[in-house]
């Protein structure tokens, strides 16, 4: 029981962390390409990542491991950033952070195929429910720029779900933050080729919202989230502390919000309410 409460509380701490990913992505893609900001972002958390690992005398993964961790790198290094950073050229954070209801359900359904994992048939009624609430307010808002930005956030939403569990079964032998950092370090040649390649040609019009939101999604996104994610998924269960993404919209709106100014409709915050319901009785039955 334990072990089950530190999971959820290591897995709370990392949603609110996630929370600042889009409201931080949408003002640093007002002066990066989303190629460069995912690319800078990946590598500076690369560094810091290496940096760790060295200092703790981490040990090598084994060969076995490489496969995973690039399944990993895939889901949460290169594909979720990059695809929400070009959603989010055509929708707003607040609107994009709807989009996050659909992640515990990818979540779980990665858990099952990749965790073996076997949640209560009630809890797939929960968890279905939250993301019809996603999907609806998705298609009540039609228009051509938003179904872009819908279609490439429910990409990410895939990517990112199966980023997650696989990065949750590793994480059981290597430990949580190893499994994150190893991943940004394989990933680490090919990031530093392409933020060179596409780095911007000049440097003096950006401002300084456009920095922060940079060092956020580098450090705290990129890295120091995955560290308590991850161990809450290893301690609590991939569906069940997955369910915990549903409580990230409700955290991102707000942000968007106060932070950014951004128009937050009443339709999304009954959205989000209902979401927020939706994780209790998932988690009841997880």
């Amino acid at each position: 029981m334990r072990w089950a409460t530190g999971g959820w509380g290591s897995g709370l701490l990392g949603v609110l962390i996630f929370s600042g990913s889009l409201p931080a992505t949408r003002v640093a893609v007002g002066s990066f390409t989303p190629l460069f900001l995912t690319s800078a972002r990946a590598l500076i958390a690369a560094v810091l990542a290496g940096a760790l690992l060295a200092l703790l005398r981490q040990a090598r993964p084994l060969r076995r491991d490489l496969a995973p961790l690039a399944v990993v790198a895939l889901g949460v290094v290169v594909g979720f950033p990059l695809l929400t950073a070009l959603a989010l050229r055509h929708i707003t954070s607040a609107h994009s952070m709807v989009f996050i209801g659909l992640l515990p359900l990818s979540t779980a359904l990665f858990g099952v195929l990749r965790g073996r994992e076997r949640p209560k048939p009630v809890f797939w009624l929960f968890s279905g429910l939250g993301s019809l609430a996603v999907v609806g307010f998705a298609l009540a808002q039609g228009g051509g720029a938003s179904l872009t930005g819908a279609g490439l956030m429910v990409a990410a939403i895939l990517l990112c779900g199966l980023g997650y569990a696989e990065g949750a079964v590793l994480s059981r032998r290597l430990g949580g933050w190893q499994v994150i950092s190893w991943a940004l370090v394989l990933t680490m040649p090919v990031m530093a080729g392409t933020a060179l390649a596409t780095m911007p040609d000049a440097w003096a019009g950006i401002g300084a919202p456009a920095w922060i939101g940079l060092a956020y999604v580098s450090v705290f996104s990129m890295l120091v989230g995955f560290v308590f994610w991850y161990r809450g998924l290893a301690l609590g269960g991939i569906a069940g502390v997955g369910q915990l993404q549903l409580l990230q919209p409700f955290f991102g709106l707000s942000l968007a919000g106060l932070l950014l100014n951004e128009p937050v409709a009443w339709s999304m915050i009954a959205v989000t309410g209902l979401i927020v319901l939706c994780v209790a009785g998932a988690k009841r039955f997880a």
